[in-house]
C-alpha cells in the first residue's frame, strides 16, 4: 500500500480488525519512511451480473426491489424477517455463484417463487398471479392446484432421508430397517 502522505511503498500494518459492519477490514498503516499512520479499508468485490428485463432493457440488479417485491407477496403473512432475509441471501448467492454477466428477470423471479412456495404458499399465489399475469380464473386456479398436489414445505423437512446419516453410529441399518451391528 503506498503511503498517502509521501507516496512511498514501504508500509506495514499496525493492527486489523473486522468494521462496525462486518463487511470490510480496517487496517491501520505505518509509512516507514515518513512515519505517518492512516487507515484503509478492505473490501470484497462482487459484481452482480446484469438484469434483462422482458422487454431487452437492462439494469443492475437492484437488492431493494427483490425484496419489495417478496415483502409485498408475505404482507400480512406469519412469516419471520430473518427467514426472509435468508431466502435473499440464498438468491443473492445464487446469482454470484452463477458466474454470468447478464441473467435474465425471469430465472429471478422464478428463484423469488421457489423461495415463496417454501416460506408461504399464499405469498407464492400472491407473488405467482401477478408474476405470471394470470389472464383468466383458470390458469390461476391451475397454479393452485400444483400447489395443493405437492407436499407441503413442512412435510418434507419431516420426511425421512433416503440415507441414513451414519456419522457417530455404532450401528448401521439393512435396508429393511434391521440392525447391522456393525458400523455402516
Amino acid at each position: 500500500m503506498r503511503c498517502p502522505f509521501c507516496s512511498a511503498d514501504e508500509t506495514r500494518v499496525i493492527d486489523s480488525r473486522l468494521s462496525e459492519d462486518g463487511d470490510s477490514v480496517r487496517r491501520r498503516r505505518e509509512c516507514e519512511v515518513c512515519g505517518e499512520r492512516f487507515t484503509t479499508f478492505e473490501r470484497a468485490e462482487l459484481k452482480l451480473p446484469q438484469v434483462i428485463k422482458s422487454d431487452g432493457r437492462r439494469e443492475e440488479f437492484n437488492e431493494d426491489k427483490l425484496r419489495g417485491g417478496m415483502t409485498r407477496a408475505l404482507e400480512k403473512r406469519p412469516v419471520d424477517a430473518d427467514k426472509v432475509e435468508k431466502a435473499i441471501g440464498r438468491i443473492r448467492h445464487k446469482l454470484i455463484a452463477s458466474g454470468e454477466r447478464e441473467i435474465a428477470s425471469r430465472r429471478i423471479g422464478e428463484w423469488v417463487m421457489d423461495e415463496l412456495k417454501e416460506l408461504d404458499p399464499v405469498a407464492y399465489v400472491r407473488f405467482a398471479s401477478v408474476y405470471r399475469s394470470f389472464q383468466d380464473l383458470n390458469a390461476f386456479s391451475e397454479t393452485v392446484q400444483s400447489l395443493q398436489s405437492e407436499p407441503s414445505a413442512d412435510l418434507k423437512r419431516k420426511q425421512l432421508k433416503l440415507l441414513p446419516d451414519v456419522e457417530g453410529s455404532d450401528t448401521g441399518t439393512h435396508p429393511g430397517g434391521k440392525k447391522t451391528g456393525r458400523k455402516s
